[in-house]
């Protein structure tokens, strides 16, 4: 029996158009108008799952979809670093960025490590991966990273060379022991023609 993930990266807030770490905010007007938009694009799941974070329930209920947040797909807690922007705490905290960047084991602002989060969604995956049907989980950007990740067996390094765009599926297939992935798909058919 193969199992199914797929798994739809977040419409856009204003913490993530502005490169802040993300700060519990909802899915800005914008966001919110491409997921009302792609509604019904779907294929039925057996379930829905959700990070916990607002703008994760708000693409949900904009795609007009009832889920369950599960606290093993939570976004990194980066912690202290929680609602500044990236290069704002580069300049203020150079080598603990720099730490954090090329040690997937650090957490220099107090959280998360990406070891701890590639590790936690690993778990979740095998579970999934143990059986059957078909589930959509909406989820932060840096969960499906590290689900890429874990699916194909890379180090957890392999998370900072992963990009996410807004609004995109990932699809796992899993059977047999292992993940079958395939990245990036625009969630409706005007995203595609866009390149």
């Amino acid at each position: 029996m193969t199992s199914r993930v797929t798994l739809l990266s977040p419409a856009t807030s204003p913490s993530l158009r502005r490169a802040l770490f993300y700060d519990g905010d909802a899915l800005d007007e914008a966001g919110a108008a491409r997921a009302r938009e792609a509604a019904g694009v779907l294929p039925a799941p057996a379930r829905v799952l959700l990070s916990p974070s607002a703008r994760c329930r708000g693409t949900a209920a904009a795609l007009g979809l009832e889920g369950v947040a599960a606290a093993e797909l939570a976004g990194l807690d980066v912690g202290r670093w929680r609602g500044r922007a990236l290069e704002e705490v580069a300049a203020a905290e150079p080598e603990a960025m720099a730490r954090w960047l090329a040690d997937p084991g650090s957490a220099p602002h107090g959280g998360e490590s990406v070891e701890g989060l590639c590790a936690r969604v690993a778990r979740w995956l095998e579970e999934e991966r143990d059986g059957a049907g078909r589930t959509l989980a909406v989820v932060e950007p840096e969960v499906v990273r590290a689900a890429v990740a874990g699916a194909l067996s890379a180090p957890a390094a392999a998370f900072w060379r992963l990009d996410v765009p807004p609004l995109t599926l990932t699809e796992l297939s899993g059977r047999a022991g292992r993940w079958n992935v395939r990245l990036g798909r625009p969630l409706t058919p005007s995203d595609a023609d866009r390149g």
